[in-house]
């Protein structure tokens, strides 16, 4: 049996997935309710992975550690051959993981008052973090036709002006699986550029697109800007080792990463754990044809998902994502409201999935389904969607 097709009981394993639903969804017993919500696959992470933090367990000393020149090589020549980003390892600083290393860039680059820049419907820390800094939201809403979204520039450039000092772009697009094209990465850095706005790239679904589309990293767009560009990467989500928590900022200027530096010794922040050097090492390594084979799984998972649910659910509306394993699912044509459309699935359905004001009033009328997990889960899933929604 492949990896990809074993279900694997996650119940009673500190899952936040799994184990935090009546938390999360403020039920009393969801033992009975299917997670396809938080973005956490449900597939084994890839055995050379397994078996580099095996290895290292073995080891019966666990005390400091850091990050090699090993680990980094790696990721440069990951970036390199996945991405043709001929990176430098002095580039990289490492972080226990992406969102953290969002509140790092906020808090050491701007000040309380200032605007961040968010394109939504997005991913909440990218409103949340910012808000507990005391920071303004600056919100550019995306066009939206028939689930595609993109950007209006002459409302991005009017957002520019709002004392905006940091852009959060996030790329590829959470929720909504886009992939941003050049044309439209190059207007993105050509607007900031013009009001000195400094740019994170949160790239952490980069290798999780599909064939037919192509992540570009913004830096390599940005010539002699790339000083002014931030780009967090990381191996959880393509590995789904998101709880061994590792992640990375690459930044070319020398300054901003001296300064990124000062914040992480402010804040006491240890550098990578042993299984985490292990485990991004190996992923990178040696995780490319689990990633290639997952990407076949996931991108199988959507199509049979989206064909199903809109033959069975009169107004729904799916599009396929360019990236990610996370589908954004459009409700509003079934005329229920959110509120309604949650109780159904909880309660009636025995679903879980994200609401789309999680990701800003944007995303309200939408619904984000994680189908990264086996087929037979996917599958209950989908009955449990249609049960939902069958009066």
């Amino acid at each position: 049996m492949s990896v990809f097709e074993k279900v694997i009981e996650r119940r009673e394993t500190r899952s936040v997935k799994w184990d935090m639903m009546e938390k999360i969804y403020n039920i009393e017993d969801a033992s009975a309710i299917l997670p396809m919500w938080v973005a956490d696959m449900d597939f084994a992470a890839p055995e050379a992975v397994i078996q580099a933090m095996k290895e290292r367990l073995d080891h019966p000393v666990f005390g400091y550690s850091y990050a090699c020149e090993g680990c980094k090589d790696a990721v440069r020549s990951w970036l390199s051959e996945r991405h043709e980003w001929e990176t430098k390892n002095e580039w990289m600083l490492f972080h226990q993981g992406v969102v953290p290393a969002i509140a790092s860039v906020v808090e050491t680059f701007t000040t309380a008052g200032d605007g961040i820049l968010v394109t939504s419907p997005v991913y909440p820390p990218f409103f949340q973090i910012p808000q507990r800094q005391q920071r303004n939201i600056v919100e550019c809403v995306m066009f939206e036709e028939d689930v595609a979204y993109s950007i209006d520039f002459e409302e991005f450039e009017k957002c520019l002006q709002q004392n905006v000092k940091l852009f959060i772009l996030c790329n590829p697009h959470n929720p909504g699986g886009i992939v941003w094209k050049e044309d439209e990465l190059k207007e993105m850095l050509r607007l900031c550029t013009k009001y000195d706005v400094l740019i994170l790239a949160d790239e952490i679904h980069a290798d999780l697109v599909f064939p037919g589309h192509k992540h570009i990293p913004l830096v390599t767009l940005a010539g002699e800007e790339a000083d002014r560009i931030i780009t967090c990467v990381a191996p959880t989500k393509t590995f789904n080792i998101a709880g061994v928590q590792a992640a990375l900022m690459i930044a070319t200027d020398e300054g901003v990463r001296e300064k990124l530096t000062l914040n992480a010794m402010a804040h006491g922040q240890m550098d990578l754990s042993p299984f985490a050097a292990a485990a991004l090492t190996a992923a990178y390594k040696e995780g490319g044809p689990w990633l290639d084979e997952l990407l076949e799984i996931i991108s199988s998972n959507m199509d049979y998902v989206i064909h199903e649910l809109t033959s069975a659910i009169s107004g729904l509306k799916i599009a396929k994502p360019h990236g990610t394993y996370l589908l954004w699912i459009d409700y509003r044509g079934t005329g229920l409201n959110e509120d309604e459309m949650m109780d159904r699935l909880l309660n009636k359905g025995k679903l879980a999935l994200e609401p789309g004001t999680k990701y800003g009033e944007a995303g309200r009328g939408f619904l984000r389904m994680n189908v990264a997990t086996p087929r037979s889960l996917v599958e209950e899933g989908v009955n449990r969607f249609v049960t939902a929604l069958t009066d």
